[in-house]
Formats: C-alpha cells, sequence, structure tokens
C-alpha cells in the first residue's frame, strides 16, 4: 500500500529527502556543497533545513535536520513521505561511533521510515587518520540490516566527493521502487 502512494507521486517527480547523523557529522556542510554555496562558513543547524534540488529531472527535497542529542527526539516529526534516508557519519569521531550505531538502529524500526533507501555517508574523507568504509560498516552493523537497501560511501563535504555519485544512488534506487518510468 505505501508504494502504490508514493508511486501517486510519479508525475512530480518528486522525492523526499531526510538527511541526518548526529552534531558535527557534516549534514549541513554536504547540502551546501551540493547546492554549490560557500562551505567555510557553516554554523550548527538547530531546527532544520529545506533545500530542493533538480537532480537528473527530479527534485529532491532535502530535509537537514540538526543531530544535537537535545534535537534528536524531535527526529521523528520528520519521518512523513521519506523516500530515502541520508545517515551521515563523522569518519574521524571514533569516540561516538556506538552513539552513531545506537541512533542509526532506532531510526530504521520505525515505521513511517519502512522502505526508505539508505545511503550511508562517511563525511570528512579528506581528513587524514579516518576510519576507513569498512569500520564504519562493521561499527554500524550494516551487513545486518535487512530492512532497507543501503550503501556506505567515503564522501568529502568540503571537496565534494562523492556526493553527487551518493545523490545518484538514492536517485536510482528510488526510482525503481517509486517511479513507474
Amino acid at each position: 500500500m505505501l508504494s502504490v502512494l508514493r508511486k501517486a507521486r510519479l508525475k512530480d517527480k518528486e522525492m523526499r529527502i531526510l538527511m541526518l547523523g548526529l552534531d558535527n557529522a557534516g549534514k549541513t556542510t554536504i547540502v551546501k556543497k551540493l547546492m554549490n554555496e560557500d562551505v567555510n562558513t557553516v554554523s550548527p543547524t538547530l531546527g532544520f533545513i529545506i533545500q530542493t534540488i533538480d537532480y537528473e529531472g527530479y527534485r529532491l527535497n532535502i530535509w537537514d535536520v540538526g543531530g544535537q542529542k537535545t534535537l534528536r527526539s524531535y527526529w521523528r516529526n520528520y519521518f512523513e513521505k521519506t523516500d530515502a534516508l541520508i545517515w551521515v557519519v563523522d569518519a574521524t569521531d571514533r569516540l561516538r561511533i556506538d552513539d552513531c550505531r545506537h541512533e542509526l538502529a532506532s531510526l530504521l524500526v520505525e515505521e513511517r521510515l519502512m522502505g526508505a533507501s539508505l545511503l550511508v555517508f562517511a563525511n570528512k574523507k579528506d581528513v587524514g587518520g579516518c576510519m576507513t568504509d569498512e569500520e564504519i560498516q562493521k561499527a554500524l552493523r550494516l551487513d545486518d540490516i535487512k530492512t532497507h537497501k543501503w550503501v556506505i560511501l567515503g564522501c568529502s563535504a568540503i571537496t565534494g566527493l562523492l556526493l553527487k555519485e551518493g545523490l545518484g544512488w538514492v536517485v536510482q534506487d528510488a526510482k525503481d521502487r517509486l517511479f513507474l518510468y
């Protein structure tokens, strides 16, 4: 039933993407880089920011929601009609990777997020000594996820490394599930 309702939006060629992750992971910087905006002046997001990106004929409405611990309980207010979840991980933050896994696991059991594509951006790959994609994949227990189609991509919000490729994967996966053409 959910996929039938989502396919009703096919004429709009519009997708709702929820971007979440712990604070300081680089969510807002990623969105700014995708929008070709200055990434040198980014402040913590205290609430949410919505940006619309036209990508391959689709309108991607990206909801960038703050990741501070005090804001996480409000994340559920943004789950409705989510086609894809982009989970941003700070690949340099080894101390909070367990918190990161716990928060992601709690999202993936949410009924309103069932069926959404899951892109894990392992951000800050331009910083020496960061965790590898394989380390993050293991720490987040991504191989245990059976409820969502997922992929992990190492990226850099500063340089733009693999950001467009990540969007490409999200769009293709959502197209395969949601649209008739």
